[in-house]
């Protein structure tokens, strides 16, 4: 009987070696496999191939090779490790698996198999990687026409590499190692005069993730039967210059909206900041706890009288959020012509608890929200937050219309709504304003998430053409 298990145990190890795994030795007609049999006295010699094995994270079979002087065992402590055989015998070499399930966690993790023969032991060390994960805290940036630098938190549980597919769009480092890192991505003068894109990739262990990198142009598309009077394309900061005028009020000032209108900094941080070639309007909470945000006017005592009022916006997320790109009357006596005989045009509005529904409205003394009689419409805009998109609006002596990336928003005349004041006030100048609100009657209304805060509309150009 003992010839017949030494020569099942050789066929068996070259079987392995052939790539065909048995759990046990012997035959069907051999009775159970026997188990290893226990040296009567002193130590053995162990040699095995490997004491140390590091991979990856996939399921897989690792052969080992084995040799021991006398009758040996093999045992596993981790559940995702298992072996071929429980054991073998003397003088003879095995060529066992460890099958490895996949590791699909964010840790590496570790396990021991043990060669034990008698007083003897052989450990065999086995790590394996997780799954390389990589992910970015944004997969698509825009940046301005002008030269600038963004930036992009990596996260990784491994070490990784990147690249550009574009030599005006430069990442900074090109390589990581596991953990958190943020990436600044310098991005050159536009000067192409059309929108282009580039794509940084990420390579971590062979997993790719990419980062869509979008820079807009200063190429000026002028209307049909216009010209451009006035435009601020923002690149210089971080103010705003002298044809601009910044609101400051307190809370409760209108709507009972609840951000604090400021010029100067709060915290060291301003509400309002030209920087990268952008309108920064942000709304944040200060160490105060009350919470600030920018008003600002473009020649708010010339205005203009008719014309085509664009810009093109990237607005903020969360609810509370209330952005907003509108015109009022220049030089208004209030005790005459009060709100809302005076007349008002909202462009683009958008509170943060309906995402990228945007409406434009106008307001008068005999079509107001406060009698539910205003004249409005709302458009979902895919991406409104978090992109930049261009709204716009045509106002002649006849009549209003309002466009979202040139699709007409909302339309209305002059003959529809009535000739007179009360009817139709626009018959004067008008000055463009742009402003992110927090809460209040409508961008409240839903309650508000100060988690949100702080919230950033961006404003990259402000450009006015007349016939």
């Amino acid at each position: 009987m003992r010839r017949r298990i030494l020569t099942s145990a050789l066929i068996w190890a070259m079987t392995i070696s052939a790539g065909v795994a048995f759990s046990a030795c012997g035959g069907d007609d051999d009775g159970p496999a026997p188990g290893p049999s226990k040296p009567e006295g002193g130590s053995a010699t162990i040699t095995v191939s490997a004491t140390n094995i590091e991979t990856n994270h996939v399921a897989q079979d690792i052969p080992v090779q084995i040799n021991v002087s006398a009758d040996w065992s093999i045992a596993s402590n981790a559940d995702w490790i298992t072996v071929s055989t429980r054991g073998g015998l003397a003088n003879q070499n095995y060529d066992v698996l460890l099958k490895l399930t996949e590791n699909r966690d964010a840790d590496a993790r570790t396990g021991t198999v043990t060669v034990k023969s008698g007083k003897s032991t052989q450990e065999i060390t086995v790590k394996q990687n997780p799954t390389t994960v990589l992910s970015l805290d944004s997969p698509k940036l825009t940046a301005s026409a002008a030269a600038s630098t963004l930036s992009v938190v990596v996260t990784s549980n491994a070490d990784w590499t990147c690249s550009s597919s574009a030599a005006w769009c430069k990442p900074q480092p090109t390589r990581g190692q596991k953990g958190e890192t943020t990436v600044n991505i310098e991005v050159a003068e536009n000067t192409t005069k059309a929108d282009r894109e580039a794509t940084v990739t990420f390579d971590c262990g062979g997993n790719e993730t990419t980062l869509t990198v979008s820079q807009l142009s200063d190429a000026i598309n002028i209307p049909a039967g216009y010209k451009l009077v006035w435009n601020d394309e923002f690149n210089g900061g971080p103010n705003l210059g002298s044809d601009w005028t910044y609101e400051v009020q307190k809370q409760g000032w209108v709507n009972n909206e609840l951000q604090n209108y400021v010029k100067n900094k709060v915290d060291g941080k301003l509400t309002v900041e030209v920087k990268n070639g952008l309108l920064n309007i942000t709304a944040f909470k200060g160490s105060d706890g009350k919470v600030y945000s920018g008003r600002v006017y473009a020649k708010v005592n010339t205005g203009w009288t008719y014309g085509y009022f664009e810009a093109r916006i990237k607005l903020p997320k969360g609810k509370g959020t209330w952005p907003a790109y509108w015109m009022m009357p220049c030089n208004v006596d209030w005790n005459k012509n009060p709100w809302p005989m005076c007349g008002e045009i909202d462009i683009m509005e958008e509170v943060g608890y309906r995402p990228n529904y945007v409406s434009s409205s106008i307001h008068t003394q005999n079509y107001n929200h406060t009698i539910n009689t205003q004249k409005t419409h709302e458009m979902f805009c895919a991406g409104a937050e978090g992109e930049y998109h261009i709204y716009a609006l045509e106002w002649t002596a006849d009549g209003i219309t309002t466009y979202v990336d040139g699709k007409t928003q909302l339309k209305v005349t002059k003959a529809q709504l009535g000739s007179d004041h009360n009817s139709w006030p626009f018959h004067y100048a008008f000055y463009p304003i742009l402003n992110l609100a927090w809460g209040g009657d409508w961008g409240g209304q839903q309650g508000v998430d100060e988690s949100a805060l702080p919230a950033t509309m961006q404003v990259d150009y402000l450009r006015i053409f007349q016939k």
